[in-house]
């Protein structure tokens, strides 16, 4: 029986819920849906099982922290230009609680019933900590981040906060801020490349629990003694560790470990540094996770290829996992939709390299399908098996995606991840030709019809492959990617200051190497260009400017290429609002029928 044929606007019919924060008696879950066509604040009451909408936002809300009294935190900027201010709803009312123009603000962490939060409200190029006072939740300055350490955990006690300094994409280190004296300390002395990650204290903030790749190719967890400073390697799961939290009576704590792509969850008991239940693979990836205030459960968010992001609560002791949302829509059958698996190839230079693959649905019989490589964003990105209505929707219409993870990526260990350092546009490029030479050996798949399509970083490589690849991709698709690395590099974000020196190593420095990012930046080499392209970007693009995109659909319109070019008035890097996916998503679909069809 074949498959059903979406629209996508049916596959987005199908909410996707961004983020959550639990009451601290578990009763009232609120969470941020886009059911509204944008993210608007939810609240399921867990005693009556009923969902109402409680925010009708135009613009993209999403909950972080929700008070005693049922008031609640939530996050929002405007039309995607990313400068977030933090908003209070208390009786039907909303109020900014950071104010100041032209600055960005985010919900870093609580502490009991204290809210920290990072605002470069003092300087545009870095975050520094914030408390809201209880009571009127005026702000309080804790931390003046003038070094531009990356902030982590704070201990129970709320006397030190742990601070990540980045030195590279390939080492980093962990320093320790003491709130009463002011002193700050070198945790994590080091001589060859290593990455340090602080990730949460012990209940009795005696000792800290890390991650790092000192010992070998992907992040373990450690547990560094704060007096001592001696530290203990007690937990190696062979694949990265991305994230953790603590429990409140600290008898707990959750990994998120990134197994080849796919997230699982792994519970220890702190008490004996074990693992407390076997793991929970859930089959795509986990965006959020936390206790709830007595330790029993376990809430997280997370989806798969076929379903869209849900909330979920596992009981500790009865190891009993119930879904409490249900995204889904009704009109859509997930056995119709394209399951994700893991393919590796071999490329041009007996690297192995791996990437998602999503089989084409509704070929006609006898025909073979064509093809879509799909590149992520980064550098450094990677693809995983999550949700996606639009690659769901581009599969359901009979063409095999394969969203390669080139060398460069991340969660392939170290020596994976640097293999592109200051080669990119070049190593990992040849990767996503071998990519699709790979696609072409399979007896389904039309050789002649293989296009490129990517996002951000994965939308320079699109504009790169028809660059310096001109014959390799019947066409290609870009997604607000960079065409000229010289621009980009200078005009990053004024709060993207403490990761500059990271875009030098990995990519080049503009101000040193600008011949040479002009080598590898598509704009200067646009003649070369012959295969159609798709170009889409936001207006409000803090990242990657508009300009990026005008200037290579200029190019190619005064060569005669065939090139369209679709802007979104109200959109920033990556499109959020569902009107603004679904013209995009037709838009890639028409593109791909008209030139592979």
């Amino acid at each position: 029986m074949a498959e059903k044929k979406y629209t996508i606007e049916e596959l987005m019919q199908n909410e996707t819920i961004a983020s959550f924060a639990v009451s601290a008696d578990s009763r009232k879950i609120l969470y941020s849906s886009d059911k509204t066509g944008n993210y608007n604040v939810f609240e399921l009451d867990q005693e009556k099982g009923t969902h109402r909408q409680i925010t009708s936002l135009d613009e993209n809300a999403l909950v972080s922290f929700i008070f005693e009294d049922g008031s609640f935190i939530f996050a929002m900027d405007k039309g995607g230009d990313e400068l977030h201010h933090l908003y209070l709803f208390s009786d039907e009312e909303i109020r900014d609680l950071t104010p100041f123009e032209k600055t960005k603000s985010g919900f870093h962490m609580s502490v009991g019933d204290k809210v920290y939060y990072y605002s470069n409200r003092i300087d545009k190029s870095r975050f520094d900590l914030y408390r809201f006072n209880e009571g009127d939740l005026t702000s309080e300055l804790v931390f003046e981040n003038k070094d531009l350490f990356e902030l982590g955990p704070i201990s129970s006690d709320e006397r030190f906060i742990a601070l990540r300094k980045l030195r590279t994409a390939n080492d980093s280190d962990i320093y320790l801020y003491n709130f009463v004296t002011g002193d700050i300390k070198l945790l994590s002395p080091h001589q060859s490349e290593a990455n340090f990650k602080p990730l949460f204290f012990s209940k009795d903030s005696l000792k800290l629990y890390y991650v790092s790749d000192s010992a070998g190719e992907f992040m373990t967890l450690w547990e560094m003694n704060i007096e001592s400073r001696v530290s203990e390697e007690i937990l190696d799961l062979e694949w990265d560790i991305i994230a953790g939290r603590m429990s409140e009576d600290g008898e707990s704590a959750v990994l998120v470990l990134n197994r080849n792509g796919f997230s699982e969850l792994h519970v220890i008991e702190t008490k004996s540094n074990s693992l407390k239940m076997p793991p929970i693979k859930t089959g795509g990836v986990v965006y959020d996770q936390c206790f709830s205030k007595d330790g029993q459960l376990l809430y997280y968010l997370c989806d798969s290829a076929t379903s869209s992001p849900n909330i979920f609560s596992i009981n500790l002791e009865t190891k009993k996992t119930k879904k409490l949302t249900d995204s889904m829509s009704r009109n859509v059958n997930s056995n119709d939709l394209s399951e994700a698996s893991v393919l590796r190839f071999v490329s041009y230079d007996g690297l192995e390299v791996p990437g998602i693959f999503y089989p084409p649905k509704n070929v006609p019989a006898g025909e073979k399908a064509p093809a879509v490589v799909w590149v992520h964003g980064g550098p450094g990105g990677q693809s995983l098996p999550k949700y996606s209505p639009e690659i769901q929707f581009i599969a359901n219409h009979g063409y095999a995606i394969y969203a390669v993870n080139n060398r460069g990526s991340s969660g392939y260990g170290k020596s994976f991840f640097r293999a592109a350092d200051h080669k990119h546009g070049e190593a990992d490029l040849d990767d996503c030709v071998e990519a699709a030479r790979f696609l072409a050996t399979l007896d389904f798949i039309d050789e002649e019809r293989i296009a490129i399509n990517g996002g951000s970083y994965g939308g320079f490589m699109v504009l790169a492959a028809l660059a310096f690849r001109p014959k390799e991709f019947k066409a290609g698709i870009d997604l607000f990617g960079v065409s000229n690395w010289v621009r980009t590099l200078k005009e990053v974000p004024a709060w993207w200051k403490a990761i500059k020196d990271l875009l030098y190593t990995k990519i080049g420095n503009p101000f040193e190497e600008e011949e040479y990012l002009k080598s590898i930046s598509p704009l200067f080499h646009a003649e070369r260009i012959e295969r159609p392209l798709l170009v889409l970007q936001g207006v409000n693009d803090p990242r990657v400017l508009k300009v990026e995109s005008d200037e290579i659909v200029e190019s190619l319109k005064k060569k005669g290429v065939p090139v369209e070019y679709v802007v979104f008035e109200d959109e920033g890097h990556g499109f959020k609002k569902k009107i603004n996916r679904i013209k995009a998503a037709n838009a890639m679909l028409a593109f791909l029928d008209k030139h592979l069809r």
